[in-house]
């Protein structure tokens, strides 16, 4: 006996993945049927900006050209679920955008009211993001805490 745990023929991590992507749309859902965030929850939300089916605006794009991390919080409008994206409209300096983001370019999902926390692995794109500066969509910035408390992180490490 080796003690070598063999490599799975069942792609887990992209199943688990997929499943914590559901739990965005979920909560993103619900949000949109009232298009009012209940008590304090607000919600950070970082994707890949060339993630495939990814639409925002090209500023933006050459604003965060790996990266970007909007807050839905106080002011967004017009959110819409489906089964594969949620799209938003925000406002930048002043400019307002509709985004389109699908849940496969989620790279990451904080509720700071509670200190939820889920992180993906990026899905089509190369490994290692580089640095990128924070978003800066009108509204407070809070910076969620470093307790790692209610933080789900899933990174499945294939032993060979």
């Amino acid at each position: 006996m080796t003690g070598q745990v063999p490599d799975s023929l069942i792609p887990y991590d992209e199943i688990v993945q997929e499943a914590l992507r559901a739990v965005v749309g979920r909560v993103l859902g619900s949000v949109a049927a009232t298009q009012a965030l209940p008590g304090a929850h607000h919600f950070y939300i970082t994707f890949k900006t060339h993630a495939p089916g990814v639409e925002i605006p090209q500023r933006l794009i050459e604003r965060f050209p790996d990266e970007m991390t909007i807050v839905l919080q106080h002011r967004f409008w017009d959110l819409k679920v489906d089964d594969e994206k949620f799209s938003v409209g925000l406002s930048f300096n002043q400019v307002p955008a509709i985004l389109n983001i699908p849940f496969s370019a989620i790279t990451g999902f904080h509720d700071p009211a509670v200190n939820f926390e889920l992180r993906f692995q990026a899905q089509d794109v190369p490994e290692g993001p580089e640095p990128h500066e924070e978003a800066e969509n009108d509204g407070p910035t809070i910076k969620p805490a470093d307790d790692g408390s209610n933080v789900v992180s899933v990174d499945f490490k294939r032993k060979k």
